[in-house]
C-alpha cells in the first residue's frame, strides 16, 4: 500500500487575492518536512555555522587580479550539509559560479579585506567556524584605476601580505571551535599538522592542491589530538558530512 504526507497548503493570500487556505508551503518549510521523514540527522540543529568558501580576487587593474583555483565546491557542500543537518549557517563566498545552498545566509566578497571585515563582522556567536576559502596570501601593493598598457617586455609587480584571518581567530577563539584547511603539494599530513598547531585549529582538513575544481576529493581530517581519518575518494557532500561528524566528536 503507497504511503504518502501532505505538505500544506497554507492559509494567507492566493492568486485570486482572497484570504484562505490554499497557498503553497513555503520552500524552506518543505524542504524541512522531506528532511525529517527522510530521517536526515538533525544532530546540529540550533548550531550557529560560519563557513567560507571559494577564492579571494585581489585586484591589480580594472580587468586583472591575482586569484587561485579555488571553485568553492567544498565548502558550499559543508554549508548545504550543515543546513541540513539543522544548523544555521552563515556562507561567506568569494567569487564562484555555484547557487547557493536555500536556507543559508550568504555574504558575498571579493579580496581578502573583504573577506577579513566580513569573518571578523560575523565570528561573534559562532558555535563552529570553518574556513575553507583559499584566501590570497598577498595583494599588488598598488591597484591600478586603468587598465595597464603592454608598452615593456618586463613588469615588476610588488606584492604584500594580506591579513592572516585564520590566525586571528586562533588567537581569540572566544568559545567557537575552529577548523581549517591545508592544501598542500607535498608533505600533506606534516604541513597540516604544523598549520593545526600554529593556528590554535581544533581540525584541520588536509588535502591534495589538486582538489581544486574536482567534484570529488580525498582529505585527512586531523584534530588537536593528533588523530588522523584518511578518506577514500568520495563526492565533497559525502567529504563534507565526514567533516561535520569530526567537529561533533570534538
Amino acid at each position: 500500500m503507497l504511503d504518502y504526507n501532505f505538505i500544506g497548503p497554507e492559509e494567507g493570500k492566493l492568486a485570486c487575492h482572497d484570504f484562505d487556505i490554499g497557498r503553497m508551503s513555503e520552500p524552506e518549510d518543505i524542504i524541512e518536512q522531506i528532511v525529517r521523514l527522510l530521517g536526515i540527522r538533525q544532530d546540529l540543529k540550533g548550531k550557529q555555522i560560519l563557513i567560507t568558501a571559494g577564492s579571494t580576487r585581489e585586484a591589480i587593474d580594472p580587468v586583472r587580479f591575482i586569484s587561485n583555483r579555488s571553485s568553492g565546491k567544498m565548502g558550499y557542500a559543508i554549508a548545504e550539509a550543515a543546513h541540513f543537518r539543522g544548523a544555521n549557517v552563515t556562507l561567506i563566498s568569494g567569487p564562484t559560479q555555484i547557487n547557493p545552498p536555500s536556507g543559508v545566509k550568504v555574504i558575498n566578497i571579493i579580496s581578502a579585506k573583504e573577506m577579513h571585515d566580513a569573518v571578523m563582522n560575523n565570528k561573534d556567536g559562532q558555535d563552529i567556524i570553518i574556513m575553507a576559502a583559499a584566501v590570497a596570501d598577498y595583494r599588488p601593493s598598488i591597484s591600478f584605476f586603468q587598465k595597464l598598457k603592454k608598452e615593456s617586455e618586463t613588469y615588476n609587480l610588488e606584492l604584500l601580505k594580506t591579513p592572516d584571518i585564520l590566525n586571528e581567530l586562533g588567537m581569540s577563539k572566544n568559545g567557537s571551535l575552529l577548523v581549517g584547511f591545508a592544501a598542500e603539494t607535498e608533505n600533506l599530513e606534516e604541513n597540516a599538522k604544523e598549520k593545526l598547531k600554529k593556528k590554535n585549529l581544533d581540525l584541520i582538513i588536509a588535502n591534495d592542491a589538486s582538489a581544486f575544481e574536482s567534484d570529488s576529493s580525498q582529505v585527512k581530517i586531523i584534530d588537536r589530538t593528533g588523530n588522523v581519518e584518511s578518506t577514500p575518494e568520495l563526492p565533497k557532500l559525502e567529504i563534507a558530512n565526514k567533516i561535520l561528524d569530526a567537529v561533533l566528536r570534538l
